[in-house]
């Protein structure tokens, strides 16, 4: 039996030898064409002038094309048609695609882009939150607010009440292999991409409409991506459409790859929040009533913005009963690139703003906020609603964080903390727990869908094609172990082949955790309806009742017929029984009405836990992570190998997010960091010391694919516990409250420690 064997990634060997293919490896013909974007250099303008005669000269181009030269719709987007792939009069943002070059290589295209002359007549640009606000610019025409309960009079009646305010930075994908595509013009002006894109499906129908063609003239096959975090969902369109355009004007294959510095200028990032709260609490501590102002800056387009926003206001709760809560989302429409989704999808900054309220209220009553957040806790007892109607069920995180607490320590561990804090003066440490409650399906009810091919040889070998792709997070691996445990036979025997819209049509993104939750059950749903062909066939032959035909070990055995699975598949093959399924699964039991805020949205949630321990240098701010102690629910895992390597990994991603990764733009809406040199993410030396990570045993109520549980978003909010402790360790520092935002780099760690010193 394969599932639940903690196995390594299917292409491992592939990946550490530098033997796996990705886009930029395939060979191309020796006339294919190589691309590049001009961009603008105003943050907003209209184009006045543009002479791009030293372009169309320089060497080896081949072809320059503005908007007025596109065949088709001159759109990107995902869905409001409000993003052009080329720029056509207006410029909205710093780096926007105005033109594309054709030339003969990589750099040659590169080059040339830069020689162009244009003019822009440069118009105020709104930067940041507060110049949306002032304009009030905003995307849906105003703010959208949910809330449950009678918050005003619930606030009057605290005994004690907290406001402030968090900043929170955004994030930048830095996926190892940027983004890239290439288009290979066929026969009758069909066209074959390979993209690197989570979304193959999006692809094929942007292209289509670019191209004005039927979705069936466009196929899409993406084997595998050096990551993609939710940057290639959305992110990939415009260079598929560029790629395409070009292969179908010129009748050359064309392919696309942004160099780094381009990647980041150009793509969009995690949005960056500021959320504005205002909390009262009982005597005891519980929580009576929150309020929630969480600004958000979009960028010039819509992007994947507003479902992002439901995301973070879904995730206001966290894993607390809030009996009276207001959440007010403000989706600001900025000169800045298109912020797009990223790992969380707007969960993780949801998150943030409550454990902060829960930080802030523990140290106005000084208290340990470990025990604050316990004693508001959703109740397993009883189950209570989230603000937006669906019932808690299988809340085990009292149980989790008790386990963990205990098995890591955490009470003699503050003590110690506390204890070294009274006697250094300039070291000092912070410890802090925090829990994740994440809902898994994807909020626009239709996505929820998946379906899969499985081809099963006369030789007993068997291909799988499904609508998920594999960035790197093991999917493939869990999928095929999902068939191999359903054929009873071993991993050896089967192959899963590249992503392809031509084998599996209609697919969702890879994204909102669900791609071993749709992909494995459609492959399992397949995968059952050739077994059962097979076991009618065998039964009939047998004298016995196909439930008593047996797929284990390699063997089929029927009655007194016993032969390997190879024998099997050729002698139903020989019989004429078809050997070949298509599966399908739409996940049950979801809705959702995003106008008011109210459903069921979420098939159901995944759990964790974790413990940091950091230390800070007063003196600098310069902060490390000293040990990390993890426990996540994963239900009953596929694959305990690779499901811890993204828990750690995830783990790393949001810490990242919170304490090193700022994304700076200066006045002009120029990005400043915009390469490794200038942008810091987790390195193998920022690693913590010791670093935990343990699975959580428990059942999982609901009929997930073998009753496991997603495992690619929900770590990434772990890492809050990071700025948690962070904040632990400046607030030794003095009386205040650190007020600490995130990132919290050396530079923010050092203020917000004056901040503290002051106020003592």
């Amino acid at each position: 039996m394969s599932m639940g064997k903690p196995l390594p990634h299917d292409s491992a060997p592939l990946h550490v030898t530098g033997a796996a293919r990705y886009i930029d490896d395939i060979p191309v013909p020796a006339d294919c064409l190589h691309l590049a974007f001009g961009l603008s250099h105003e943050a907003r303008g209209v184009i006045t002038a543009m002479n791009l005669d030293a372009v169309r000269s320089a060497p080896g181009v081949m072809r320059v094309l503005t908007a007025a030269d596109l065949p088709g719709v001159n759109d990107i987007s995902t869905a409001a048609h409000d993003e052009p792939l080329l720029a056509a009069g207006d410029v909205h943002y710093h780096g926007q695609p105005i033109f594309l070059v054709l030339a003969t290589s990589h750099r040659a295209a590169r080059e040339a882009a830069a020689k162009a002359d244009i003019t822009i007549e440069a118009k105020p640009a709104l930067l940041s939150i507060d110049d949306a606000l002032a304009a009030r610019s905003y995307f849906e025409g105003g703010p959208l607010t949910w809330r449950r309960g009678e918050v005003a009079p619930a606030m009057a009646k605290a005994e004690t009440i907290v406001d402030g305010r968090i900043e929170i930075g955004g994030q930048e994908h830095f996926y190892l292999e940027g983004q890239v595509s290439l288009a290979m013009p066929q026969d009758n002006g069909d066209m074959v991409l390979h993209t690197s894109t989570q979304h193959p499906t999006e692809i094929q129908h942007k292209v289509a409409e670019a191209l004005a063609t039927p979705f069936h003239a466009v196929r899409v096959e993406t084997r595998r991506m050096g990551g993609g975090f939710g940057g290639k969902e959305s992110q990939g369109n415009a260079l598929a459409i560029a790629c395409a355009i070009g292969a179908h004007l010129t009748g050359k294959p064309c392919k696309m790859r942004y160099d780094r510095d381009d990647d980041m200028v150009i793509t969009g990032k995690r949005h960056d929040f500021r959320i504005a709260y205002k909390a009262g609490v009982d005597a005891k501590g519980k929580l009576v009533a929150v309020e929630f102002d969480q600004y958000v800056r979009c960028g010039w387009s819509m992007d994947l913005s507003l479902p992002v926003c439901d995301r973070a206001m879904l995730h206001a709760d966290n894993a607390y009963w809030i009996p009276n809560i207001r959440i007010t989302s403000h989706r600001l429409k900025t000169n800045t690139c298109s912020a797009t989704a990223f790992r969380g999808f707007g969960g993780p900054q949801g998150m943030v703003g409550i454990e902060r309220v829960l930080d802030h209220i523990a140290h106005r009553l000084k208290m340990d906020p470990l025990e604050l957040r316990q004693a508001n806790f959703y109740k397993k007892s009883r189950p209570q609603e989230t603000p937006y109607g669906q019932p808690v069920k299988g809340f085990i995180l009292p149980e989790m964080v008790k386990s963990l607490a205990e098995s890591a320590d955490y009470k003699g561990r503050k003590q110690a903390i506390a204890r070294w804090n009274e006697k250094s003066t300039v070291l000092k440490k912070g410890i802090a727990l925090t829990p994740v409650k994440f809902g898994i399906s994807f909020t626009l009810t239709h996505l929820n869908q998946a379906g899969a091919l499985v081809n099963l040889y006369a030789d007993g070998s068997v291909t799988i094609n499904h609508g998920g792709t594999e960035m790197g997070q093991g999917l493939n691996q869990k999928v095929a172990q999902v068939a191999a445990a359903g054929f009873g036979i071993g991993m050896e025997q089967v192959r899963i082949t590249a992503t392809d819209t031509g084998k599996v049509p209609n697919t969702s993104a890879t994204a909102a955790s669900s791609g071993s939750d749709l992909n494995g059950m459609a492959v399992k749903n397949a995968v059952d309806e050739i077994r059962d062909r097979i076991a009618r066939f065998l039964a009939t032959e047998a004298g016995v009742k196909p439930r008593d035909v047996v797929f284990a070990q390699g063997r089929v055995t029927a009655g007194e017929m016993d032969m390997t699975f190879a024998e099997a598949a050729k002698h139903a093959h020989e019989n004429r029984i078809s050997l070949s399924a298509t599966g399908f699964y739409a996940t049950p039991d979801i809705s959702w009405d995003r106008a008011i805020g109210k459903g069921h949205p979420f098939f159901y949630f995944a759990y964790g836990a974790a413990i940091t321990e950091v230390a800070i240098d007063t003196l600098t701010g310069e902060n490390r992570i000293l040990r990390v102690d993890i426990l996540h629910d994963v239900g009953q895992s596929l694959n305990p190998a690779v499901d811890v390597g993204q828990i750690e990994g995830g783990y790393v991603q949001g810490a990242g997010w919170l304490t090193t990764e700022e994304l700076v733009w200066d006045e002009k809406g120029v990005l400043r960091t915009h390469a490794p040199s200038t942008y810091k993410i987790p390195a193998c030396s920022d690693r913590p010391d010791v670093f935990n990570v343990a699975l959580w045993n428990g059942e999982n109520h609901v009929p997930t694919i073998y009753r496991s549980k997603a495992v690619g978003e929900p770590p990434l909010m772990l890492g809050i516990s990071a700025l948690m402790a962070l904040s632990d360790a400046v607030g030794a520092c003095g009386d205040g409250y650190p007020h600490l935002n995130a990132p919290a780099t050396a530079e923010r760690v050092y203020m917000a420690a004056k901040r503290v010193q002051g106020a003592r």
